[in-house]
């Protein structure tokens, strides 16, 4: 059974950091691209950053980049997401998921429908 699950959100104020980590069971994140997600009350789910399967490279909305990194560590088979100098729009429920990728395709955030697997969420909130 695949699952995935996120850990590492919470309260914090605008400027301060975070990481979430992505943990799998059941797949090897290692031969999917991993990609972060987020959904703010009100709004549809947005793609902001993945990592393509194979050469590890990274992606960013605009909205995150610079601010935000995302990473993998295919020992603990765990991905990661470094986010810095949060904003009160930051807010939202954030998810992992995984799609299947061929070896040297690039991962796509904003492909949506094409992540198979994905975690239950967790929530950052940043406020003053």
């Amino acid at each position: 059974q695949v699952q995935l699950v996120e850990s590492g959100g919470g309260l914090v104020q605008p400027g301060d950091s975070l990481r979430l980590s992505c943990a799998a069971s059941g797949v090897a994140l290692g031969y999917y691209a991993v990609g972060w997600f987020r959904q703010a009350p009100g709004k549809e789910r947005e793609g902001i950053s993945c990592i393509s399967r194979s050469d590890g490279s990274t992606y960013y909305a605009n909205s995150v980049k610079g601010r935000f990194t995302i990473s993998r560590d295919g020992a603990k088979n765990m991905v990661y997401l470094q986010m810095n100098s949060l904003k009160p729009e930051d807010t939202a429920v954030y998810y992992c998921a995984a799609a299947p990728s061929r070896v040297a395709q690039r991962c796509q955030f904003d492909r949506i429908s094409t992540y198979s697997y994905w975690g239950p969420g967790t929530q950052t909130t940043v406020s003053s």
